[in-house]
């Protein structure tokens, strides 16, 4: 039985009972006017500071996102080189890092553990530059967000010259440009300079907009902008903003300011024939409007390479050599299958490559899967064939459901196997001085 040495009239009941309804709208007005008393050394301890000027104290200026992937060695001077561009600013850094095995996340958290403007996002089984810009975006409160790479060939000493310009002329983005009045492409190689000429024309298709730079990854936009795109994003691949600026429904308010692009002096450049191709194919996902999966139509065109390595195979089996025609048939069959398996492992699921032991049991997944895809697509365009069917719609229509089929598996099976773990890589925390100032902080702890 309950007791109370408290006031009269308890009854237990009273513990369960409803509290009583209180309107949400008059509570946050409430809540507004109430002036935390702030006490301090200089203060007296009756003085009052309203919640606006506490909040305005606490605002960040600029949020500056970092994807990284492998850039250990640049990691500090990255983060000197924005502390003097920024001098004056309240901001924060964010560093995206996709698991790189050089302990760029470890050295990132060292340095962060003594800075709270330092912040670090480590993604474990997941890559991309597109989709960690995005990562990096959502997880600040800042209203303006820089993005930029974080191997030093972006020019940080004109962020200050870019969000002036942002908020002077209330743009969407301002992109730092290398092909304009101010800006230079380096010492970049003519076949590089080529295809960023190409990609530029390319982006036009989709964008809709008429940049000198489309190609560019450094560049700064409102937060109120990027959350009108956001869930429209493909989200795949390395160019974020042709895919911000194609999934727009209005017309961009745009500025740009030029820079010159650095050379690289730490790291190897992430710039190979797979961003090619995913460029390509985002291109065609918005042409398309995203009716079909950019993944799919990867896997669909490898698919169709198969082929042709199937009826090379054939031909030199058993025109050449003359094997029997079945076995000629299985063995350029189990040849297609290796070269989808491994082209798919390279450029289709890239951000899920298999390495080490499961590549052989990635293999034998995805011959098992392609196995039985190809029976269902001899047993349906047979059936069809028989019901009456032209020979070319049947045929087709077995291939289609194989290719779904294949795809379908791979996906759930084939690719979603546990990758191999890297040994952990050890953190060394930043030794600080005992006199040191105190790191300087922005509103409440930002990690």
């Amino acid at each position: 039985m309950l007791r109370t040495n408290d006031t009269q009239g308890f009854h237990p009941r009273s513990l369960f009972a409803r509290p009583p309804y209180r309107d949400p709208l008059k509570m946050s007005e409430e809540f507004q006017s109430v002036e935390p008393a702030v006490r301090g050394p200089d203060r007296h301890p009756g003085a009052v500071r309203s919640e606006p000027a506490r909040l305005d104290a606490a605002r960040l200026d600029l949020a500056v996102v970092l994807p990284t992937f492998n850039e250990r060695e640049n990691v500090a001077e990255i983060i000197a080189r924005l502390s003097d561009a920024l001098a004056g600013l309240r901001w924060e850094l964010i560093f995206v890092d996709d698991d790189s095995p050089d302990g760029t996340a470890a050295r990132v958290r060292s340095i962060a553990a003594a800075d709270r403007r330092i912040r670090l996002i480590q993604r474990i089984g997941r890559r991309g530059l597109s989709s960690a810009c995005i990562e990096g975006i959502l997880a600040t409160s800042a209203e303006y967000i820089a993005v930029m790479d974080a191997d030093l060939q972006h020019d940080e000493r004109i962020l200050p010259q870019m969000l002036s310009k942002l908020r002077a002329e209330a743009l969407d983005i301002v992109v730092a440009t290398r092909n304009a009045e101010g800006g230079s492409m380096a010492e970049f190689a003519a076949k590089r300079v080529f295809l960023s000429r190409l990609g530029q024309r390319i982006s036009r298709l989709v964008t809709r907009c008429d940049l000198t730079d489309p190609m560019s990854g450094f560049f700064l936009l409102r937060r109120a902008f990027f959350l009108e795109v956001v869930r429209d994003l493909n989200g795949g691949g390395f160019k974020i903003l042709v895919d911000m600026l194609a999934s727009s429904r209005r017309a961009v308010r745009l500025g740009e300011v030029g820079y010159s692009f650095r050379n690289r002096v730490h790291g190897e450049s992430k710039l190979d024939v797979n961003v090619g191709v995913e460029y390509l194919f985002l291109v065609l996902s918005k042409l398309t409007g995203g009716a079909l999966p950019t993944r799919f139509v990867v896997f669909a065109l490898v698919g169709a390479l198969g082929l042709l390595v199937n009826f090379v195979f054939l031909s030199l089996l058993f025109v050449r050599l003359h094997l029997g025609f079945s076995a000629a048939q299985a063995w350029a069959t189990l040849a297609a299958m290796t070269s989808n398996f491994f082209l798919n492992n390279l450029i289709t699921y890239r951000d899920r490559r298999l390495r080490g032991w499961y590549m052989p049991l990635g293999l034998i997944s995805f011959c098992l899967a392609c196995s039985f895809g190809a029976w269902a697509n001899v047993s349906i365009a047979g059936n069809l064939l028989r019901a009456g069917v032209q020979w070319y719609a049947a045929g087709l229509i077995g291939t289609v459901v194989s290719a779904v089929w294949n795809y379908s598996v791979s996906n759930l099976f084939t690719w979603q196997m546990p990758q191999s773990r890297r040994p952990a890589v050890s953190e060394s925390p930043v030794a600080i001085p005992a006199d040191a100032p105190a790191a300087q902080t922005i509103g409440t702890d930002l990690r």
